[in-house]
């Protein structure tokens, strides 16, 4: 098996190590989860280096590449719904819409048809990534007694309930509209597989 996708696999392994430490409710846990998920962060971006400069693309690595990317993320919204921080509703619609685009994605480059990405699903990433590390990040830094108490006001302000509901509803709904535009811009490409599928 390639370096790029030893890394997939090591990223698919780190993903439950993440979950488990987050959950566990021990401060020092939750600190060194924070640093498995960087890890595992970083080898998205590495293996698809790797696989870029030299040469290592693999029918395996193209599937299971975004499949693994799509857990990760995945699993860390769900963290966040499991210690009470953001609706389950929310988290299951950016989960189910991103799972069946990155499927649709990996179906029709096994069909060699090409899928057109719009500039709104990029940017639904990007806010949805910032997002995400943001509350990894304040979350981990509040575990600290000393910046916790310290900081205590402040970690309030960033942790708020009501400005993260909202942050969330907002990317549940740009990123729910950017699925329905997705999949109609790729409209005629998608009955193009279903025709060659029967």
């Amino acid at each position: 098996m390639v370096l790029p996708n030893q890394l997939t696999v090591l990223r698919i392994i780190l993903t439950p190590v993440f979950l488990v430490l987050f959950l566990s409710g021990e401060p020092w846990m939750i600190q060194v989860s924070y640093l498995v998920f960087i890890i595992a962060a970083i080898t998205d971006w590495y293996d698809g280096w790797l696989a870029r400069k030299f040469n290592y693309i693999t029918e395996w690595g193209k599937f299971m590449d975004p499949l693994a990317d799509k857990i990760l993320t995945s699993t860390a919204f769900m963290a966040f719904v499991l210690v009470g921080i953001l609706p389950m509703w929310m988290v299951l619609i950016i989960i189910i819409r991103d799972i069946l685009i990155t499927l649709l994605r990996i179906y029709a480059d096994h069909r060699k048809i090409s899928f057109t990405t719009s500039r709104t699903a990029q940017v639904k990433t990007f806010i949805q990534m910032f997002f995400l590390y943001y509350l990894l990040l304040i979350y981990t830094l509040n575990t600290f007694e000393k910046l916790h108490t310290t900081y205590y006001n402040l970690f309030e302000i960033l942790l708020n309930r009501d400005i993260l509901f909202y942050s969330m509803l907002f990317i549940t709904l740009f990123t729910l509209i950017t699925g329905i535009s997705y999949i109609f811009s790729n409209r005629y490409l998608i009955k193009q597989m279903t025709n060659r599928e029967n």
